[in-house]
């Protein structure tokens, strides 16, 4: 027998995180297809069962069931959320409208191939690469790094300057192949 969206909650209440999930999975997709028929994009309507979901754990003990369902409470939330989200996006456009029109940066991407630029981080170490990564191209500070790496911060530092020497003087050359560190020419 199906439990009833008001004894699922019940659990949800005492503390059963897969009760929550039950709920979830039970009425996602109304929501998903009711936030997508409010919200401007997919990636939007995802944002939206997402924050609705959240809203609905968080006021867990204040939600309101409709003849025994949680699905209004839920859809009436995620009206408020697309609406929300909406209301945002139209005033971030706005306060952008509102900037003076800046000078054309030059892009110091361009400067590079990008396949030569992949192919010389290829050809780096995996401590090479991986500090490259998290640092340039996810744009993690060298503080959040460290932590992730599980070493200090000087050595992230360090690491990050000799990579990044090494990385330049491939792209500069790429005639030039890099062996990762330790590795021999002897096959």
């Amino acid at each position: 027998m199906r439990v009833s969206d008001e004894d699922a909650w019940d659990e949800v209440r005492a503390g059963r995180g897969d009760a929550f999930g039950e709920v979830f999975d039970r009425h996602r997709g109304r929501v998903y297809r009711h936030a997508r028929g409010l919200s401007p994009s997919w990636s939007d309507a995802d944002d939206v069962v997402a924050v609705t979901f959240l809203e609905a754990w968080r006021k867990r003990d204040a939600v309101q069931f409709v003849d025994g369902s949680l699905l209004p409470w839920l859809l009436r939330t995620a009206t408020f959320t697309a609406s929300n989200l909406t209301r945002a996006s139209r005033r971030y456009r706005a306060a952008l409208r509102r900037l003076p029109p800046g000078e054309p940066q030059r892009d110091h991407a361009e400067q590079f191939d990008d396949g030569d630029a992949m192919t010389a981080l290829r050809g780096l170490s995996r401590v090479d690469q991986e500090v490259i990564t998290l640092c340039v191209l996810a744009s993690v500070g060298t503080e959040d790094a460290a932590r992730i790496m599980g070493v200090r911060l000087g050595t992230v530092k360090s690491r990050l300057s000799r990579a990044t020497a090494r990385l330049r003087a491939a792209v500069a050359e790429p005639r030039v192949a890099i062996r990762p560190e330790g590795v021999s020419d002897v096959s």
